[in-house]
């Protein structure tokens, strides 16, 4: 008995030295730990795909080339490669679309040689072959794609013309308002009309243009930026980050969790596309890091400056012509941006006055003669409703022959882009050189016609007067007046704050002097644009003398009678005598253009001295037709 509880208790001590060897050794084992069975798809996201765009774009313009064995010729070919990239890089920032194509197909052959993406995993990147996975973002993107194979730089306004999503709806304000706005609904919409197989390489371009915004170009807006529309802004809408109090971050979580999302100023895209302001709703820059990066990246062509607290806003050009504003706190309450394009492409009359417009010819045909007659013309109106494009339209009616000197604030004319073969130079401010100083050398560079980008200030309509009067044959700028008596008012009234006139009446007649028509553009509700009205500056005949019947009066009573005749008609000239009349020529009504008033005599006298034995013929007549004998 004793025998047998002795080997069971040597049994168990045996046992238990086993059990703790076999821990001891399984508890300092030297093993890989366990991978997580999601680590494998970290390769296929995004981010890590971009971090490893950037490794291979450092190691092609950094590394070193000498150790390589390289023969003279292979050696000089990898320094232009090199070269030109470093350049691409660089260029595709400032909206060169020739460098962003260069960047995007260097990355394509990263992804497609050096990666491993094959048609399978290339689905874990962006969800392709399920379409419920995909994002509202994934789903434009796939969409816009398609359109561009076919339609380039029309893409965006065809699938929007399509699909009619630029009509007014009442969705905002509780449904309540009308606006424009593309929302989430109606894109899952377009992607189920338009949802068809693609290829690999439709699905690795794709994803090649989600690395690239995302590393060097503007994110969301990068390939809308590129569209042929009038523009694209974003930060001007939402909640500002730096308004949200604890209360309203509670009220975001809580409405967040009922998924009705309340959009913050980063969620804010918008376009302008035809005379309308679009809000694109199922689109989102997704933070606030994101959104700024865009910001301090899309002025920065030819180095503006800083963007700071102290210097909270810069107007700019980018490579492609288009103007850029980027504003910040604490200048403005949030983070923002502008950039409004400028199709040269559709700088032609005929395609600017439309031609559901009964009459269009006698607008388009006025607008030419006004032009060949050298009138000094402004060009007023709202924000875009399309002054700028009428502008470079109108340039093609001026002589061949004569040179053509712009100043600009920034350069969006881009003039010698559309008449390449003409004399044209543009100039604008710089940090040390003002617009006088521009002004006055471009008197010395045998100028002929001047335009003036935009009055905007006090001292750009000052330059338009001295423009007018002495440094050119006749003068083109645009406005922002409402009406001819408000253009009139505002050039006066900037004239005095300058300080080149004191008396406000000298200097409205220095204005009147010198302008002589008034093209007024205009822009309803569904985005139209067309002229609302020309209207002529005519001035009135003016008495320079004062009577002085008082001289020559005995009586002493008589004498004072007179004399305060006199006085009046002094206070009465320097109050209330008007200088000038507003005369529309022709006027927009019911859909068409209809010929109202005949141009004045002394302008249309001036108007045929400049024009060619032909024009004159041809002017006499359409005059008479439309407006009775001269």
């Amino acid at each position: 008995m004793l025998t047998s509880q002795w080997i069971n208790i040597s049994l168990i001590v045996v046992l238990v030295f086993v059990i703790g060897v076999i821990v001891f050794f399984k508890l300092t084992e030297k093993r890989e730990p366990r991978r997580n069975p999601h680590d494998l798809d970290k390769k296929f996201t995004i981010p890590t795909m971009i971090e490893f765009v950037k490794k291979a774009l450092n190691d092609m313009t950094t590394s070193d080339l000498d150790h390589l064995g390289l023969s003279e010729e292979e050696f000089n070919r990898q320094i232009r490669q090199r070269l030109q990239l470093k350049k691409a890089l660089k260029g595709s920032i400032y909206g060169d679309r020739n460098d962003k194509n260069y960047v995007k197909n260097t990355i394509f052959d990263l992804l497609y040689k050096n990666y491993g993406l094959n048609d399978d995993n290339i689905n874990q990147v962006i969800q392709f072959s399920n379409s419920k996975q995909l994002t509202s973002q994934d789903k434009f993107e796939i969409i816009l794609h398609k359109y561009k194979k076919k339609y380039g730089m029309d893409a965006l306004s065809t699938m929007i013309d399509n699909h009619n999503l630029a009509e007014l709806k009442e969705i905002i304000d509780d449904h309540e308002s009308e606006s424009y706005i593309i929302t989430v609904a109606e894109m899952d919409d377009v992607f189920k009309k338009e949802q068809k197989s693609l290829s690999f390489e439709d699905k690795l371009n794709i994803v090649v243009q989600r690395i690239y915004q995302e590393f060097k170009g503007f994110s969301v807006i990068d390939d809308i930026r590129d569209m042929r529309i009038d523009g694209v802004s974003g930060g001007v809408s939402g909640i500002p980050i730096n308004q949200i109090d604890p209360d309203d971050d509670m009220m975001i979580c809580s409405n967040q969790a009922k998924m009705n999302t309340i959009p913050l100023s980063h969620d804010s895209v918008w376009i302008y596309y035809k005379g309308k302001t679009i809000h694109l709703s199922f689109l989102s820059f997704q933070t606030e890091g994101e959104f700024k990066r865009v910001c301090q990246n899309i002025y920065r062509y030819n180095n503006p400056g800083q963007l700071s607290d102290q210097n909270g806003f810069i107007v700019n050009d980018m490579k492609d012509g288009s103007r850029v504003v980027v504003v910040r706190p604490k200048f403005s309450e949030s983070w923002a941006f502008f950039v409004r394009k400028f199709d040269t492409g559709s700088a032609h009359l005929e395609e600017l006055i439309s031609v559901k417009d009964t009459n269009r010819l006698l607008v388009i045909t006025l607008l030419i003669y006004m032009i060949k007659g050298c009138r000094i013309v402004s060009l007023t109106g709202a924000q875009g409703t399309g002054k700028t494009t009428l502008l470079m339209a109108l340039v093609r009616y001026i002589h061949a022959s004569y040179t053509i000197r712009v100043q600009e604030m920034t350069f969006e004319l881009r003039l010698r882009k559309i008449y390449h073969n003409r004399n044209i130079l543009s100039f604008r401010e710089t940090d040390t050189i003002n617009g006088q100083a521009g002004l006055d050398l471009q008197k010395k560079t045998d100028g002929v016609v001047n335009l003036l980008g935009e009055i905007a200030t006090d001292v750009v309509a000052a330059w338009m007067i001295q423009m007018a009067q002495v440094a050119s044959l006749f003068t083109l700028f645009t406005h922002h007046a409402k009406t001819t008596n408000n253009l009139i008012e505002s050039i006066r009234n900037s004239l005095l704050k300058t300080g080149v006139f004191t008396n406000e009446k000298i200097a409205e007649q220095q204005v009147v002097s010198v302008l002589n028509f008034d093209v007024h553009m205009k822009k309803d509700l569904d985005g139209k644009r067309y002229i609302e009205r020309i209207t002529e500056i005519v001035p009135l005949d003016q008495d320079t003398d004062y009577p002085t019947d008082f001289r020559n009066v005995s009586d002493p009573q008589d004498k004072i009678d007179s004399f305060m005749n006199t006085t009046a008609e002094y206070f009465r000239r320097q109050t209330d005598r008007k200088l000038y009349e507003a005369r529309n020529i022709i006027e927009y009504r019911d859909g068409g253009y209809v010929a109202v008033n005949r141009i004045s005599s002394r302008n249309q006298e001036e108007m045929l001295e400049f024009m060619s034995p032909r024009d004159k013929e041809e002017y006499i007549e359409f005059t008479e037709r439309n407006w009775g004998m001269i």
